[in-house]
């Protein structure tokens, strides 16, 4: 049984921001997984990927993340161009991956399930429901809210919300996102109307702003951080989950948790690459920009 399994695609990426180009492993599961893999926690992965990224796969497993990659033609390929401001990208979609089926699950077992869809058709309704009986799940819902056209990302809503959400514990999304599925403007509302629908904690992030969390009926403003460099924003909402859920997974309360997420996710901005590093060093930076 693991404490928390994370189910999504490790993707090829293509960066581009103010420092140049970069060729990376991405993707939700990459980035959760890197995030967690030094801390005191048993983390699953399931994943699926072509033969150019099982190199990825294979560290990951050295470094002690128990990951099941299941066999796909190709790997999910991204490119992802960054504005002067790192909370705006456009995106390109140059290769999918094979979908994620419940028959993949019959055997593995965890207290939460972290779902990272990238695209609409990652994940089944089916497949939400069924790891719902197994334990709690998290979901980032970026994927559901994206389609792929001319290889270009677009907006769209998620038409089976109302039928999925109920089945979600957690969900996270940001303020384009929240908008997309609620139709609602203002965060709060949007919030509000996310929580009638069936989820229990609402995790709304707001880049360089922070994010906001609300859960029964009250809402916990989480500060962002000031990194020491904006180096690659790239992976920051997966870092900020891993963070928030492990502390969660721990029994910690909304703000703590929201405030290590938080921490790591600034740690992790600092530097191309997702974040490798120890809880305590999360725990060192928090307590410096705490005082």
């Amino acid at each position: 049984m693991f404490n928390i399994c994370c189910v999504g695609h490790i993707t090829k990426d293509k960066v581009v921001n103010s420092s140049g180009e970069h060729y990376l492993a991405g993707g939700t599961a990459f980035y959760f997984a890197n995030a967690l893999h030094q801390m005191p926690v048993n983390l699953g992965l399931v994943t699926a990927v072509g033969q150019d990224e099982l190199s990825v796969v294979n560290q990951l497993q050295q470094q002690g993340v128990a990951v099941t990659a299941l066999p796909s033609e190709h790997s999910v390929y991204f490119e992802n161009i960054y504005a002067q401001n790192q909370d705006h990208r456009t995106q390109r979609v140059l290769q999918k991956a094979e979908p994620f089926g419940t028959e993949q699950f019959t055997d593995v077992e965890a207290s939460i399930f972290h779902l990272g869809p990238l695209l609409a058709d990652d994940m089944p309704l089916d497949l939400i429901k069924h790891l719902s009986t197994k334990g709690k799940v998290s979901l980032d819902a970026q994927g559901y809210l994206r389609e792929v056209r001319d290889y270009k990302v677009h907006a769209i809503d998620w038409p089976e919300k109302l039928e999925a959400l109920p089945h979600i514990s957690i969900l996270k999304v940001n303020e384009f996102e929240s908008e997309v599925l609620t139709g609602i403007n203002d965060i709060r509302d949007g919030a509000r109307q996310l929580a009638e629908w069936g989820i229990e904690e609402v995790v709304v992030t707001l880049g360089s702003a922070g994010s906001l969390i609300y859960v029964n009926g009250e809402f916990h403003e989480i500060p962002a951080y000031v990194p020491t460099s904006i180096t690659d924003a790239t992976g920051c909402g997966d870092t900020y989950m891993a963070g928030y859920l492990y502390q969660r997974n721990q029994g910690k309360d909304i703000v703590t948790s929201g405030k290590f997420a938080a921490a790591i996710a600034s740690l992790k901005i600092a530097a191309p690459g997702p974040y490798t590093g120890t809880e305590s060093q999360v725990l060192q930076f928090l307590s410096e920009h705490e005082q």
